[in-house]
């Protein structure tokens, strides 16, 4: 069946996440390895590749002609960048001036992210929902990402940072993001053929990127000891948020799905395309929007428990829901 092979191909993945956690532990990488290989260089251009590769493989022609589901678009873009934001700041005013504030803008980093593109349209897919409206969606939830992203931080983000590093953040998006993407896109027409052919081979070279964003941010933080300074309660707390925030905007956007007077099919797109938040766009986000180093992992974890929940709990979901079809 192809969502066996779909999940255990994630489960891999998500067993090589955890591989490189230890990894960062166990072989640490140190500065000193820079005149071998210089690690953070060749992630810095990979960052700008997978970008690159974005534009390469959006397909403009598919977006358009999705456009009239409006509401659909709208509701999915609502739960992706205002809803999951929104039921974060919440509790914005119980962690400001505390020690717990990192912890909390960790969560809402993941609360401010885009959808994922690829798992979206496969679990639409299998749950036999509008797959036409999920490959929309998931194309320009990661082009709204791109701005909304940097705004939504910023708010909280910019208190620490001078105009210098102010200027250098936004270099830094416009050189590895904004400006790949475009060329991507201009030379969409002329490489699609030979993107199609190898979307395998290019989409081993995402997850490389991100293995090796993990590796590099875990051993930072455990050669400055930085886990010493955060409590175990810490990270279950952050962990059975993100599950919790998960079944609320799922529960809320299939509440208005049905207030609208959704179809079945637009529904499941809905709620599926709705409620996911992308791994890549964390990992890179982490990288360039000026998050400092000993931070980064307190960054990635949330993204990384939700990435995984995501796709166990989805993946069964649905399986399930294919089945009462």
């Amino acid at each position: 069946m192809d969502i066996k092979k779909i999940f255990d191909k994630q489960n891999i993945f998500l067993l090589l996440l955890i591989l490189m956690v230890f990894v960062g532990k166990v072989i640490p990488y140190q500065d000193s390895y820079n005149q071998i290989f210089n690690l953070e260089a060749f992630i810095d251009w990979g960052i700008a590749g997978i970008f690159l590769l974005y534009g390469l493989k959006l397909n403009l022609k598919e977006v358009v002609k999705d456009v009239s589901n409006w509401k659909l678009h709208l509701l999915v873009q609502t739960g992706t960048f205002v809803l999951f934001p929104l039921l974060v700041l919440v509790f914005y005013p119980f962690f400001r001036d505390t020690i717990y504030f990192q912890s909390w803008l960790s969560v809402y980093f993941l609360a401010c992210l885009p959808s994922t593109v690829s798992s979206s349209v496969v679990m639409v897919s299998i749950a036999k929902g509008n797959v036409t409206s999920a490959i929309f969606n998931a194309s320009i939830s990661g082009l709204i990402g791109i701005l909304l992203t940097p705004l939504l931080m910023g708010f909280f983000l910019q208190a620490h940072h001078s105009e210098g590093n102010q200027a250098e953040i936004i270099q830094q998006l416009l050189l590895k993001v904004l400006l790949p993407i475009i060329l991507g896109i201009l030379l969409n027409p002329i490489f699609k053929n030979i993107i199609q052919k190898y979307s395998k081979i290019i989409a081993e070279f995402d997850r490389l990127i991100i293995l090796l964003i993990v590796y590099e941010s875990f051993s930072k933080a455990f050669i400055e000891n930085v886990f010493a300074s955060v409590p175990s309660l810490v990270f279950v707390v952050i962990a059975v948020s993100v599950v919790i925030l998960f079944f609320v905007v799922y529960a809320i956007l299939q509440w208005i799905s049905r207030k609208l007077g959704f179809s079945r099919e637009d529904a499941i797109t809905t709620t599926f395309c709705g409620s996911k938040k992308s791994l890549v766009h964390g990992s890179l986000f982490v990288m360039i929007l000026g998050i400092p180093e000993e931070q980064k992992v307190l960054f990635l974890l949330p993204v990384m428990i939700y990435h995984s929940f995501q796709l166990f709990y989805v993946s069964w979901l649905a399986s399930k829901i294919s089945k009462t079809y």
